[in-house]
């Protein structure tokens, strides 16, 4: 798939961004596309700017500069809800899970905003542990749970692009593996992914291409075939 895309036009494109906690100044220029269908990585240490880049795409920072186009739209100026609504999931690094539904309830939150999304039942076969537990609260959830719930969440909406802020932090190698398990499936059903990950050994097992991220800005690229080769590099960007 991915060499199928290699001409095509990005379905995402992040054009000099810039923005802002207030005075603080993290992002510092951010280029970088996804084509449609690929699995995109931004590696980076911790504090790089990664999270603040999806943020800033899905528009919940107050201050941000530069151009981010999907599907040909400029998303300036647009409420994170609109943002949503153009086909873009967001499954952030805290869940948010809400403590008062049970699971199925969680899932059945989101609006549907587009067609192709995942029904109930299908998400069901991708995390059978949600099946499981379809009537326990969100919260009572191991953390591995909760980290499927969350993304399973965004895939009911059909929404094209997804994307997943460090979706293997924390979380145990048995339950890892389920997770990358169904984003390889994703992948195959079309779903085009942005992932922030600062676990290589996940990211190289899904990815086409990853972008190195430090200062808030993109230093390095490469694709996932010249991982190997380029390890050393790798690892001192990331200082492991």
């Amino acid at each position: 798939m991915h060499d199928a895309n290699v001409t095509a036009s990005p379905l995402l494109k992040v054009d000099r961004l810039n923005a802002w906690y207030g005075e603080s100044h993290v992002l510092h220029g951010m280029n970088f596309e996804v084509r449609p269908g690929e699995v995109v990585t931004l590696l980076g240490r911790n504090g790089a700017g990664k999270s603040t880049t999806l943020r800033s795409i899905m528009g919940t920072l107050s201050k941000r500069t530069g151009k981010v186009t999907f599907a040909g739209r400029d998303l300036a100026g647009l409420r994170p809800d609109l943002i949503a609504r153009e086909g873009i999931g967001y499954c952030p690094e805290e869940r948010g899970i809400f403590a008062s539904l049970n699971v199925e309830e969680n899932l059945e939150m989101p609006p549907v905003v587009k067609k192709g999304g995942m029904t109930i039942e299908e998400i069901y076969q991708l995390f059978p542990n949600l099946l499981e537990r379809r009537k326990s609260p969100g919260t009572k959830l191991s953390g591995g749970e909760q980290q499927m719930l969350a993304i399973a969440r965004i895939l009911r909406t059909g929404a094209a692009l997804l994307l997943l802020d460090e979706p293997t932090e924390g979380l145990a190698p048995v339950i890892v593996q389920k997770i990358e398990e169904a984003v390889k499936i994703l992948k195959q059903r079309g779903f085009t992914i942005l992932l922030v990950e600062q676990n290589l050994q996940f990211a190289t097992a899904l990815a086409d291409r990853h972008y190195v991220v430090e200062g808030g800005r993109v230093i390095d690229s490469m694709d996932n075939r010249d991982v190997q080769h380029s390890m050393d590099k790798i690892q001192s960007y990331l200082g492991v």
